[in-house]
């Protein structure tokens, strides 16, 4: 079997060290890519400290890889040695059920389940890893393509953050001629703001402080609003065709959903892992649709990066070392980093 460089955390306050896993050889219609670049999402720190409950250590997280394929089962039509490619959130699912048969495997109810990239049983009887290793093997039906025109290292995050925001502004018709409005500006607000105005609407920035209106401004937002202003909600009170929250603190979202027009959405990708409040009262004068979002499925995550591949659109990374996870970890809890983490695999040491 194939042996991978990889770093995994033990313990829910544990620190990242280096290890090696297997992967298995590709069967009939598997790919073994190598995993250049891994992104850092929330939701991976969520995991390793067992904030949406027991994670099964030793945990390898990362679901925003992206790297180039070495070898090809024998049956595999759609990629070839050489390509670039990414894996998202999810490795597998029953491909049966009507939610996959749609086109929505994230949200498989078969016997098979959605296979997570990481910390998830899988068909093998195997916790699964995830990307913050050098290598991995995925049936051919559940990689992605990565356009050329896309640096490896940028497009990493797309298979999560891209995706994550990509489908619910899709969905809720952010276009020309609509306001949007993105809560939070960090690994995936960010992201959010390039893809809405590439959709052509007109959007606008609503966080916590100013301190980031220039980068805002600078992606392409028309206005900026902080919270931690007084009135500054009130002041953008019924504008919005669509507000989306990305931000993963738990708090009362009743002012943010004040700020949609009479039937518009407030949509969450945030996942807090807490609960957030609502005011069911003050939702009936906004008569506002309140819904949530997660992932999006393959074909739409390739729809997603050939966009992005069109517009040029890209996030804002940091490339780290494999020794510098922990830290990265505690710094984007702290909104230390502008805008996504991401992991070069050629630190991690041999072990």
């Amino acid at each position: 079997m194939p042996t991978a460089r990889a770093y995994c955390i033990d313990s829910p306050d544990g620190a990242f060290h280096p290890t090696s896993i297997e992967r298995r050889e590709p069967g009939p219609t598997e790919v073994l890519f190598d995993v250049l670049f891994a992104g850092i999402c929330h939701s991976d720190i969520h995991t390793a400290r067992s904030e949406w409950g027991p994670a099964h250590y030793p945990l390898v997280p990362g679901h925003e890889l992206a790297g180039i394929v070495t070898q090809v089962g024998e049956n595999v039509t759609g990629f070839k040695v050489g390509d670039h490619v990414g894996v998202g959130c999810f490795v597998d699912s029953c491909r049966e059920c009507d939610n996959c048969q749609a086109g929505l495997e994230q949200f498989c109810t078969g016997t098979g389940r959605t296979i997570w990239t990481y910390n998830c049983l899988d068909h093998y009887g195997n916790y699964t890893d995830g990307g913050y290793s050098t290598a991995i093997t995925v049936d051919e039906k559940y990689l992605l393509h990565i356009p050329e025109s896309l640096p490896l290292a940028e497009a990493a995050p797309l298979l999560c953050a891209g995706i994550t925001t990509y489908s619910p502004l899709k969905k809720w018709g952010a276009g020309p001629g609509k306001q949007v409005a993105i809560v939070g500006m960090g690994g995936l607000g960010h992201v959010a703001v390039k893809i809405a105005v590439a959709m052509g609407a007109e959007v606008s920035v609503i966080s916590q402080t100013m301190s980031k209106e220039a980068d805002g401004r600078r992606f392409g937002a028309i206005d900026y609003v902080a919270t931690s202003e007084k009135g500054a909600l009130r002041s953008v009170a019924g504008k919005f065709d669509l507000v989306l929250s990305t931000v993963a603190a738990e708090e009362d979202i009743t002012s943010l959903v004040a700020t949609c027009k009479p039937g518009g959405a407030f949509v969450d990708v945030g996942m807090p892992a807490g609960k957030s409040q609502l005011s069911l009262r003050a939702l009936c004068g906004t008569r506002a649709v309140v819904a949530a979002s997660m992932i999006g499925g393959i074909a739409e995550t390739q729809e997603m990066l050939n966009f992005c591949g069109e517009h040029g659109i890209v996030p804002q990374v940091e490339v780290i070392s494999g020794d510098q996870i922990t830290q990265a970890y505690d710094n984007v809890v702290a909104s230390k980093v502008r805008y996504r983490y991401v992991i070069d695999t050629s630190t991690f040491p041999e072990v």
